[in-house]
């Protein structure tokens, strides 16, 4: 029966089926482990599938506009759902949880889940790590609501300095001012270390590379340069418009010398680098150029409560659908606990070497369903 079991959630639920159960199984507890011997070790839930902004290479315009139709209400995860499901991660060795979207922020009373999510303990005994993804339209005003909920830190995407680049980038026009001054108000009630997530465009916002360095240069905040990636369907994603991580090492070390310098944690995502003169530091995300597939350890929660092992996924599993059942707490963590088990997702190691087969033939979730 074990083996049965492992093997129909071996073959990937499609996004309308929960997971397979099984009925004599023990319940599988503590650490886990992939086929490629990667550990569960960060969960990213995605509270809302709706943005204000129409970033070009996350929800154009032409695909997200009036006529999109977003989830309603009830398809969504409640905060209890949330809640339930994240400490079932967190007993299997979820150490650190990041909240994402669309847009967190837009998500009514976010800062119950937060509260909710902010005392739990990890195996170890620990804190749960908890952070957020965010655009900073709304950060200024929430700011101190969300640090007192409990969250630690938050992760803010700025992709140009220039006001122009920046909104041809957000597609809405909003300023760069109002997220500079978000990152001042999140830094000044103490929602840090704040990281600075630049997506590089070719042709689009490269230009603003050197900028962003000079700018965030001896400040508080980590910088991370972001290759443009081929998440999703919508974003007419081309490998020319791709500026690798080298290539933006090179920029800004020809005026800013830089010296590498070792990761904070195995499975982190960003290479890191520091400036010479020690005037802070910068991180690559390298998903095309360098795949790190070989170390990843996310696990990602979708709005409505779809488990995808892989960013660049084309099906989830369906945890709401266990809760909703009224299934128990072992009954949903075996579940989890045999799915990571039998993943072995490398999406980007494998388009390293056949890139326009792969995206041609691949149906991949959308990153503002499914979170970055």
């Amino acid at each position: 029966m074990a083996e049965k079991i492992i093997m129909m959630a071996e073959q990937r639920a499609d996004t309308h089926r929960a997971p397979a159960i099984p009925p004599t199984l023990e319940t599988p507890t503590g650490l886990l482990s992939d086929r490629l011997a990667r550990p569960l070790h960060d969960l990213r839930i995605s509270v809302t599938d709706r943005c204000n902004f129409r970033c070009v290479y996350c929800m154009p315009k032409a695909v997200f506009n009036s006529d999109y139709q977003y989830l309603p209400h009830n398809d969504l995860l409640s905060f209890e759902e949330i809640a339930r499901i994240a400490q079932l991660f967190v007993a299997h060795g979820v150490e650190k949880i990041r909240l994402t979207g669309g847009e967190p922020l837009l998500r009514k009373n976010i800062e119950r889940l937060i509260a909710m999510l902010a005392g739990m303990k990890t195996v170890s005994g620990k804190l749960l790590d908890l952070t957020l993804t965010t655009n900073a339209s709304l950060l200024a005003r929430k700011a101190q609501s969300l640090k007192d909920a409990g969250l630690q830190r938050v992760t803010i995407s700025l992709d140009a300095l220039d006001n122009h680049t920046f909104q041809r980038m957000n597609d809405v026009d909003f300023s760069v001012d109002d997220v500079l001054k978000g990152i001042d108000i999140a830094h000044q009630v103490g929602l840090g270390p704040i990281k600075i997530n630049m997506v590089v465009k070719g042709g689009m916002n490269d230009q603003e590379i050197l900028p962003m360095a000079r700018y965030f240069r001896g400040t508080p905040y980590i910088l991370r340069f972001i290759e443009y990636m081929d998440v999703g369907a919508s974003n007419g994603w081309k490998m020319n418009e791709v500026i690798p991580s080298a290539e933006v090492v090179s920029r800004i070390s020809a005026e800013l010398p830089l010296t590498p310098i070792a990761a904070n944690y195995t499975g982190e995502t960003a290479t890191r680098y520091r400036y010479a003169d020690g005037s802070g530091e910068i991180g690559l995300i390298s998903s095309v150029s360098h795949a790190f597939c070989s170390d990843c350890t996310r696990a990602r929660l979708s709005t409505e409560g779809k488990l995808y092992t892989c960013l660049f996924a084309t099906s989830g599993h369906d945890l709401r659908a266990l809760v909703r059942e009224g299934r128990s707490d072992a009954e949903i963590s075996t579940a989890l606990a045999h799915l990571w088990r039998a993943r072995e997702d490398r999406y980007s190691e494998l388009r390293t070497s056949q890139t326009e087969a792969l995206r041609r033939s691949a149906n991949k979730v959308e990153m503002s369903y499914i979170g970055g």
